[in-house]
């Protein structure tokens, strides 16, 4: 994830995407991936004013986006104005500041959630990125096993249940007791992010050392891998099996971020029973999030970083939630109406958008993500899955694991 660039970057011209429109108007452009919900926002801004073309950029995932951006900053040309970074990758994009715009604005100060504006500042105080979603978690459950293993059903009973990490897995031994043939959560790997989502420095200090041999991570994988055989699918999350699993009662229980939630629609077509708790055992965690940035090769940084501050505006990040779902990262778009009365008929007429909402202000620590964060939580997810194919005992696959983050230099 580490950014290698020229150290003549800041000198380089403005990227090929941008320009002059035929009728001479200036032409914006904003790149993204997967879905920002940006589609209406972009047609909103060209209506309201003559003077900006705003155009859309959009590829399918950030692997996509992060080939393109690393490319065309080594080069020094060829980026957007306004460029999507996604979350776990902020930190790599902080370690080379000078590549992008100082996005800082004393006008824009507490927009954002504290940890969202934490994420996007350099050590020198700098905003190189403005917050657009984030992934706050609930846990999404099935009702009608619930009610079937003799458990509360009820949201607000449920969430009183799993208020702690002993109290979910305490429930999740009551419930396989009464149905041995369904597993208490989809995925170790699953549990295992959700769990160091609340964890301050799982893999690196805030000087990017690693150390992946501390307790916090060692707790984190006793809890995962003690309890694989017991109460996990022991799938691969993402895999053809674990989508299977939602069909055929595979699961009773899921973490839940706002968009695993069409995730869940999606695999379970036709499954009824599912819902969501406000309620995510430890406190809050938050999985997922994006920011835009706006690279310093840009021949209109000024404008973009206007637009930029405009399309993460919380008025639009809620109009961005109504199209697609991304769930906002502004205080103010907490409150929206957009946000307020949005419920969700497959989850039993849920009101996602406030219990979100609530789980989004129930977040109190961020993983730090350093420049091998993605590298070493891809090592541990594999050490995770050996113990869950039986391949390795834990002790094993732990040892491999230090071995294969050392290996990563």
């Amino acid at each position: 994830m580490a950014l290698t660039l020229a150290s003549t970057l800041a000198a380089c011209g403005g990227g090929d995407d941008g320009g002059e429109t035929a009728d001479g108007k200036t032409r914006i452009t904003v790149a993204t991936f997967n879905e920002f919900g940006y589609e209406g926002l972009i047609e909103e801004y060209n209506e309201m004013q003559d003077e900006v073309v705003l155009e859309q950029v959009k590829v399918g995932t950030w692997d996509d986006a992060k080939a393109n951006l690393y490319t065309k900053l080594a080069a020094g040309s060829g980026l957007a104005d306004i460029e999507a970074i996604e979350g776990d990758a902020i930190a790599a994009v902080l370690a080379e500041s000078d590549a992008f715009a100082d996005l800082s604005d004393p006008e824009l100060d507490g927009r954002w959630l504290d940890f969202v504006a934490e994420k996007g500042t350099n050590a020198d105080g700098q905003m190189i990125g403005y917050g657009t979603d984030v992934g706050p978690e609930g846990i999404c459950y099935r009702a009608d096993l619930f009610e079937k293993a003799g458990l509360p059903t009820d949201r607000d009973e449920v969430a009183a249940m799993l208020g702690t990490w002993d109290d979910y897995f305490a429930a999740g031994e009551k419930f396989v007791a009464k149905v041995p043939d369904t597993a208490w959560y989809d995925s170790s790997g699953a549990l295992g992010q959700a769990m160091l989502n609340q964890v301050a420095n799982p893999f690196e200090a805030d000087d990017d050392t690693i150390e992946t041999d501390n307790p916090d991570l060692e707790a984190v994988w006793d809890d995962v891998t003690g309890n694989s055989d017991t109460l996990s699918t022991q799938l691969a999350q993402w895999g053809d099996d674990w989508t299977a699993s939602f069909q055929n009662d595979g699961f009773a229980t899921t973490f839940c971020p706002g968009w695993m939630l069409g995730i869940i629609e999606g695999n379970a077509e036709g499954v009824e029973g599912w819902d969501i708790a406000d309620v995510f055992p430890g406190g809050g965690g938050n999985w997922g999030g994006s920011y835009l940035t706006v690279p310093a090769q840009g021949d209109n940084i000024d404008k973009a970083t206007e637009i930029a501050a405009w399309l993460s505006a919380p008025e639009q990040q809620a109009k961005a939630f109504a199209a697609k779902g991304t769930f906002p990262s502004q205080v103010d778009a907490l409150a929206a109406p957009e946000i307020v009365d949005a419920v969700n008929p497959f989850f039993n007429d849920a009101e996602i958008g406030q219990i979100l909402a609530n789980r989004a202000q129930a977040v109190t620590v961020q993983p730090y993500k350093g420049p091998k964060y993605s590298d070493i939580l891809t090592a541990f997810q594999a050490a995770v899955l050996r113990v869950d194919e039986g391949a390795q005992e834990p002790d094993e696959s732990w040892e491999q694991f230090q071995a294969d983050v050392a290996a990563l230099g």
